[in-house]
């Protein structure tokens, strides 16, 4: 990992004077480990580690985590604070002062992490310094996954499909989307994810199911209920996630309409997955089939979003988004038909690009599955 680290990190300082920048500010979340290699949770106490555009590299942390700096594979310089919250401010100006001394005018940050805590304390240690966006930036190096990550979430694709499987069959008429989603969870533990799932899965049978983003609740399934599971699996901090629509019992024709309209909106947008393909073209191929069997105004959200680190990432997989997919890609397809008061169906797949097209990641069943009573 340490070679991969370095590679980040390297090819993150050959991009900067291309984005004119001249440092990099990174808080806890999924860029942190990513390009650093350091794992810390956002808390109480804030951290901020510092790359120029020269290469050099600082970290301001709690005194009480300076152990996790000591076997960095490159230099690094460290500087702590004690449980004193006066002592914060002078870290954070002694751990940014190489970056005031150099010059640095533009520094990027990553506003949809950043709290307004570590805000404050880097506004006070570089007055004048321009905060600008560097996700455009990161997201470019994240969104392509090396064979490690590409292998991790193969795995967490895998805890995720045989946890299901284990749970389906104790799905009967009587039991509560509440009872199914901690058996799920518990499952996904048994076959090896990591106790931070990327969400809490998204349980819902019968007319909860026509909302996409359902909380499990106390309803106890009927017969003829849609059964929607929308889950995933964390192997090493990677995610799957995906989701299955079973019945159980016949679900009239009106849903089975559904469904069919969703498995060819799902085929579609595998099939459209490619390199060079658009995001957008993905989200069109997707929508086109739903729209097409009379399903259009029902298909809610976008077709999908990236996935790895974080359980949506850069690419997103909406209409308009020109964003190109390229080899190492990995992102969701997971079109969805939503009927109010009755059901709604998702079908969700992790999809990989390669060099000849796309893989899925994910091989459970996409054909209706009428579960027994």
């Amino acid at each position: 990992m340490s070679d991969a680290i370095s590679t980040r990190l390297n090819a993150l300082v050959a991009s900067m004077e291309s984005h004119n920048l001249d440092a990099i500010l990174l808080n806890p979340g999924s860029s942190l480990p990513y390009l650093s290699g350091l794992h810390f949770h956002i808390s109480e106490r804030p951290v901020v580690f510092a790359l120029s555009k020269a290469g050099k590299v600082s970290i301001v942390l709690p005194e009480l985590e300076k152990q996790k700096v000591t076997h960095c594979p490159y230099p690094i310089s460290s500087f702590t604070y004690s449980e004193d919250v006066a002592s914060w401010q002078k870290a954070f100006s002694a751990g940014l002062s190489f970056l005031a001394s150099s010059g640095a005018k533009n520094v990027g940050i990553e506003p949809r992490s950043l709290r307004v805590l570590e805000l404050r304390l880097i506004e006070d240690a570089l007055p004048g310094v321009k905060l600008a966006s560097c996700e455009a930036l990161v997201a470019s190096l994240r969104m392509r996954k090396d064979s490690d990550e590409i292998a991790q979430m193969k795995v967490a694709v895998d805890i995720a499909q045989k946890a299901l499987l284990e749970t389906l069959p104790h799905v009967k008429v009587g039991v509560s989307e509440r009872e199914m989603a901690g058996l799920l969870i518990q499952n996904m533990l048994k076959f090896g994810s990591g106790g931070e799932l990327p969400f809490q899965p998204i349980v819902a049978f019968g007319a909860n199911s026509a909302n996409p983003h359902a909380v499990p609740t106390d309803y106890k399934a009927k017969q003829g209920d849609m059964i929607l599971f929308d889950w995933g699996a964390n192997t090493n901090g990677y995610f799957s996630d995906l989701t299955r629509t079973f019945a159980l019992g016949d679900p009239g024709e009106t849903l089975k309409n559904a469904y069919a309209a969703v498995q060819a909106a799902n085929a579609a947008g595998r099939n459209a997955s490619k390199p060079g393909v658009t995001a957008g073209k993905v989200d069109d191929a997707t929508r086109n089939e739903i729209v097409k069997a009379g399903f259009g105004p029902k298909f809610t959200h976008r077709t999908g979003h990236g996935l790895g680190l974080e359980v949506h990432e850069e690419p997103y997989i909406r209409a308009g988004n020109d964003a190109v997919l390229d080899v190492g890609m990995t992102f969701t397809v997971e079109p969805g038909v939503y009927l109010d008061g009755l059901g709604g169906i998702r079908i969700e797949d992790d999809m990989l690009i390669t060099a000849n097209g796309s893989e899925s990641l994910s091989t459970l069943d996409r054909d209706l599955q009428i579960l027994p009573l």
